[in-house]
């Protein structure tokens, strides 16, 4: 993915809410259908990593990326984004 690329999909992600939060408990079960879910039909997603999470967020992110299979778009702060394309291909990204 190129840095225009990355950065356009950074700006999209700034206008939306985030989908799923992590908190304490981590990745469980239920975190990781939920990702593989919404991200399937979003494309893009916002994830908020709660402070009493004790993971290490930017290998939580690629945890997460690993589990739907997507990549790291951005970690800033306590938000992670992440992109998998899907077949109607949202964002018009080519990779």
């Amino acid at each position: 993915m190129t840095t225009k690329q990355r950065a356009f999909l950074k700006g999209e992600a700034s206008k939306q809410d985030c989908v799923m939060q992590i908190g304490k408990d981590g990745i469980n079960d239920n975190v990781k259908k939920t990702l593989i879910d919404v991200i399937k039909a979003r494309e893009l997603i916002k994830i908020n990593v709660l402070k009493n999470s004790d993971m290490d967020i930017k290998n939580l992110a690629q945890e997460l990326a690993s589990i739907c299979a997507g990549e790291v778009i951005s970690v800033i702060g306590n938000k992670i984004i992440l992109y998998k394309q899907s077949k109607k291909n949202i964002y018009k990204i080519e990779l």
